[in-house]
């Protein structure tokens, strides 16, 4: 079995207020394509967010699975069994993080019109300086950040195969985005691990 770096071997991006670890092959290249070859036989729906009022169809594709319901935008997503495949991912990305998680969402960018707005991953669930695990598998997009305060802006791309770590106090001063492109791109797949935390109803 190929052996996977340890968080402390994954190159880190020390940004004002945040902290990233970056891996862009994490996977080697047999593996990524066999895992997004998998990946793509998930049950992959078009689900409605609340969005200034009014709902919207989120343009992308999204599963959910994990131990915890999860909601943001208005939408709750109900918690789906592991799939085999997806525990072994879980347990490969926690070993290099250090960190559990216990679940994980999932984003089918099927073109470049496909995307996801400026938001940060910041819900009550999610708990003080939350870690967020993402894997991506298919055609490269750029991610950018932008800092909430000052607007300075940085960006990366993400290879198939790749493992990008946000933790520290990122999603409290940093917002990040996959940008729609008009530049010719073939189905991403992206998986975000995350620990969400059980509320209280009251909450």
């Amino acid at each position: 079995m190929d052996l996977l770096p340890l968080l402390s071997s994954l190159e880190r991006i020390d940004l004002a207020d945040g902290q990233l670890h970056y891996q862009p092959c994490f996977y080697q290249t047999h593996q990524s394509d066999s895992y997004f070859l998998a990946l793509q036989q998930l049950a992959w729906q078009q689900l409605s967010i609340r969005l200034y009022g009014r709902e919207v169809r989120q343009p992308r594709q999204q599963v959910w699975f994990g131990d915890q319901a999860y909601t943001y935008s208005g939408l709750t997503l109900a918690p789906q069994p592991w799939p085999p495949l997806l525990e072994r991912l879980k347990a490969d990305v926690e070993r290099a993080s250090g960190q559990r998680f216990n679940t994980v969402l999932g984003n089918l960018y099927r073109d470049g019109r496909d995307h996801m707005g400026w938001h940060s991953d910041d819900e009550a669930s999610l708990g003080l300086n939350p870690t967020i695990a993402s894997l991506s598998f298919g055609d490269s997009r750029r991610f950018l950040l932008k800092h909430k305060l000052t607007g300075q802006k940085f960006g990366l791309d993400l290879p198939h195969g790749a493992l990008l770590i946000m933790g520290g106090a990122t999603q409290h001063y940093w917002l990040h985005q996959v940008a729609k492109t008009q530049k010719p791109c073939l189905p991403r797949i992206n998986l975000t691990f995350r620990l969400v935390l059980p509320l209280n109803k009251s909450n």
